[in-house]
């Protein structure tokens, strides 16, 4: 692997980290802005910190949530600054069972040093 491919790996182990804390402020440094995603039929153009509400994290704590986790980060292309990954990620319940699976396709960046999340093509909901 690359540095830059490591780099950006990196800080897709901390976008998942800081999603499972439940840290907003922590999960959104782990972008880059703006950063878009594209999910569930539309398409989120996220301009800087703050989009999203400081509950996001009930409405999936409320479905079931409790954590989440990488099942695959395959790179497909890559540059200094920039890498594409094929992700699959599975979320989870307490006890271990799956809520679901879903594919999707990571853009990270890095802009002034810092890697960030770019872009998101997800299945999720």
């Amino acid at each position: 692997m690359t540095d830059s491919e490591l780099g950006a790996m990196r800080l897709l182990d901390e976008f998942m980290a800081a999603f499972n804390a439940r840290d907003l402020k922590a999960w959104e440094a782990t972008f880059n802005y703006p950063s878009v995603r594209l999910a569930s039929g539309r398409v989120a153009v996220i301009e800087k910190p703050g989009y999203h509400p400081p509950d996001m994290f009930d409405r999936f704590v409320e479905q079931g949530w409790h954590h989440s986790a990488w099942d695959r980060r395959t790179v497909i292309h890559s540059s200094d600054d920039k890498v594409h990954f094929d992700t699959c990620f599975t979320r989870y319940r307490e006890d271990g069972s799956k809520i679901g699976v879903y594919d999707s396709i990571y853009v990270v960046t890095r802009q002034d040093g810092h890697w960030g999340i770019q872009a998101r093509s997800s299945f999720a909901p």
